[in-house]
């Protein structure tokens, strides 16, 4: 804004020397106006985001950059160049359908040699302390002259190491963690960070996709039928273990019983009383029984009792 008022007030003091009276005043306008156009040149604003980076007509590129904010430079000896350090990103892919663009996706040669499509983002951003550095490498053209040919070279190398069915199912991530690696060294190398790869698409011959995807079906209905199998052999051998587990318990209480037989005989055997008591009871529940001392070993029948007693 100063220096277009500058350049105003110098035109109008040229203008008044052409005049016969006024041309003092003419010469102090165009003073003030040149003077001012000075000033409007002897500072630069660097902006938020941004970087500055100052060439000097006898020094060359100066290797400190300048930061936001207001700088004070000489007109005429020092001028600056502004290189945006923010993140950017660059895609190249193929236009979908209805939109009017170039086809800026990549087409590389897979392990087998066939056509593959790659639409790609790429994310990055200048190092600011390294914007001098980059100046003089590469120049403010650096997306057209490096960061696009790097990703297009990167993105065909790493292609070229994969089958065209793999690059479209498992191999995918190591695909783009291949590019990644490999460009983010490239661009360093140049002052450029790399902050991301992101692999938009993988397009393969339709021919090549058909059979593709037959084999996966295949291959899907081979495990299906691989786990009912193993399902059914899972519900067999559960009831083999439950017909284990039967005759165990079978076993064990055939085990119980035949010890408790044991263990009663010895008992009653031990105590022949309470085998008469038993025998007594089996033949008759209702009948009263008297016993009398061990000593006497028997029992009283009643029913063979004289009556009246």
């Amino acid at each position: 804004m100063i220096g277009l008022l500058g350049v105003a007030l110098a035109l109008v003091g040229l203008a008044l020397l052409f005049l016969p009276q006024p041309r003092r005043q003419g010469g102090l306008l165009i003073g003030a106006g040149l003077l001012l156009v000075l000033l409007a040149n002897s500072f630069v604003v660097v902006p938020a985001g941004h970087v500055g980076v100052v060439f000097n007509v006898f020094r060359g590129v100066q290797d400190r950059p300048l930061g936001e904010g207001v700088h004070l430079v000489i007109p005429g000896l020092q001028s600056v160049v502004l290189y945006d350090a923010r993140v950017k990103e660059v895609t190249l892919s193929a236009p979908h359908e209805g939109e009017r663009k170039a086809d800026t996706s990549i087409r590389a040669r897979s392990k087998e040699g066939l056509e593959i499509g790659v639409d790609v983002t790429v994310q990055y951003r200048v190092r600011a302390q390294e914007a001098p550095r980059l100046h003089k490498d590469v120049g403010p053209g650096y997306l057209e002259t490096l960061i696009i040919p790097q990703i297009r070279s990167k993105v065909r190398d790493a292609v070229g190491q994969y089958n065209a069915a793999e690059l479209i199912s498992t191999e995918r991530t190591s695909l783009e963690l291949f590019v990644t690696e490999a460009l983010e060294k490239a661009l360093a190398e140049r002052s450029i960070e790399l902050v991301s790869v992101l692999l938009r698409e993988i397009r393969i011959p339709e021919s090549v996709a058909k059979v593709i995807e037959e084999k996966q079906t295949a291959e899907q209905q081979v495990q299906i039928e691989m786990n009912r199998r193993k399902q059914a052999e899972i519900a067999a051998q559960r009831k083999v273990i439950e017909a284990q587990g039967e005759r165990d318990a079978a076993i064990l209480r055939a085990e119980g019983e035949a010890r408790a037989i044991e263990l009663k005989g010895k008992a009653l055997k031990a105590n022949p009383e309470v085998v008469q008591m038993t025998f007594a009871e089996k033949l008759a529940p209702g009948v009263q029984t008297i016993f009398v001392p061990s000593t006497g070993n028997f029992l009283l029948d009643l029913r063979k009792a004289p009556e009246g007693r």
